[in-house]
């Protein structure tokens, strides 16, 4: 199988390294001219939770990308999605199939696209959730921040050898776990990731943001309203590793303690892997904190956890809570907001306002 990886960044990076290593045919593409130059000549640096290491591994430019292609992973921030796979249009062949290998709700925009270039829809592409963690800190240097398992599923259902092959391949950077339901297990992250995007309102740690019972209360409010959206557009929302949507319909003190517990374990699962005599992080929170704030860009919010909100307005499910939320890093990012705890003071009193606060 012939893998090709669109964004050569910390998620597409390090699976495409690891997978070269272990010598399947694996190349790198992105539009970051220097970080395609630096590995071309180096290779690519990784530190972090598994040591200081090295890789080789093909990568290209663009422009230097031919085809026919097979197997095309897109792992772009969510809002670049459908400029990287326009790329590749003309490159396809009978048996090209796509992966969402990145945030959000990216799959039937694909295939909608697909379909309108005559070139199939669903059936070609693949959902997967890259549940590990990394950065790419400079030209030809990853991060990798966090362990964490990949899950994959064909958007059509079933167990395609394609899909098999695929998920052999990627096991050579981790566990590797078939779905029958991926689009499930999609909104899933989704609905959990907005306590991620929570944590992005200040620039703290993770243990000064959720890890603090008053905060993760507020999380845990927001996300609930999430899974109520998510429900009410009729979708099944799968548990994965570290999160069980169970846990996020508390109606009693002792079912909320459950969540908080909950939240505390996914907090610790984040950071138990890191050494932190070892390797100093450069990478301290979520990738839409290191967006804002080691990037400097507008992080995938409005594309990925944003789109919660324009799922609500079809069913006419309450998202106040998302919206704000997701408004308040909208100003952040174009600088009309600082970046503070007094963001937690101001969502907290919004959740308060309007009822929603955990038992």
């Amino acid at each position: 199988m012939k893998i090709t990886i669109l964004g050569a960044g910390a998620i597409g990076g390090l699976a495409g390294a690891y997978m070269a290593a272990a010598g399947h045919d694996v190349t790198l593409v992105d539009r970051w001219a220097e970080h395609i130059d630096a590995i071309k000549r180096h290779g690519i640096t990784v530190d972090g939770v598994r040591g200081d290491l090295h890789f080789d591994v093909n990568a290209l430019h663009p422009a230097e990308l031919q085809g026919p292609l097979e197997a095309v992973l897109i792992a772009t921030k969510s809002q670049h999605t459908l400029e990287a796979l326009e790329s590749v249009l003309p490159l396809f062949g009978p048996d090209t199939f796509v992966v969402s290998y990145q945030n959000g709700f990216n799959e039937h925009a694909i295939a909608e696209r697909l379909t309108q270039a005559g070139l199939g829809g669903l059936e070609r592409v693949i959902g997967s959730i890259p549940n590990y963690g990394g950065a790419l800190v400079d030209p030809g240097h990853l991060e990798f921040v966090h362990e964490g398992a990949i899950q994959l599923g064909e958007m059509t259902g079933g167990r395609t050898p394609r899909l098999q092959a695929l998920a052999d391949r990627l096991s050579a950077l981790t566990e590797v776990q078939l779905s029958d339901n991926i689009w499930g297990q999609i909104w899933a992250k989704e609905v959990y990731s907005a306590q991620v995007v929570f944590s992005a309102l200040v620039n703290a740690p993770i243990r000064e943001t959720l890890g603090v019972e008053r905060y993760a209360r507020v999380a845990g409010a927001v996300v609930r309203e999430a899974l109520e959206i998510a429900e009410a557009n009729g979708i099944t929302v799968e548990a994965f590793d570290f999160f069980d949507p169970a846990n996020y319909r508390p109606r009693t003190p002792a079912e909320t303690q459950r969540l908080l517990d909950n939240i505390n374990h996914a907090v610790w699962l984040l950071k138990k892997d890191q050494k932190p005599d070892a390797h100093v992080f450069r990478k301290q929170g979520s990738g839409i904190w290191w967006d804002i704030v080691y990037r400097n860009r507008p992080s995938e919010v409005r594309s990925s956890n944003g789109k919660l909100v324009e799922y609500a307005a079809k069913v006419g499910a309450d998202a106040r809570l998302n919206a704000r939320l997701c408004e308040m890093i909208y100003e952040i990012e174009d600088g009309q907001r600082q970046l503070g705890f007094h963001n937690y003071d101001e969502l907290e009193a919004y959740v308060t306002a309007l009822g929603k606060a955990l038992p």
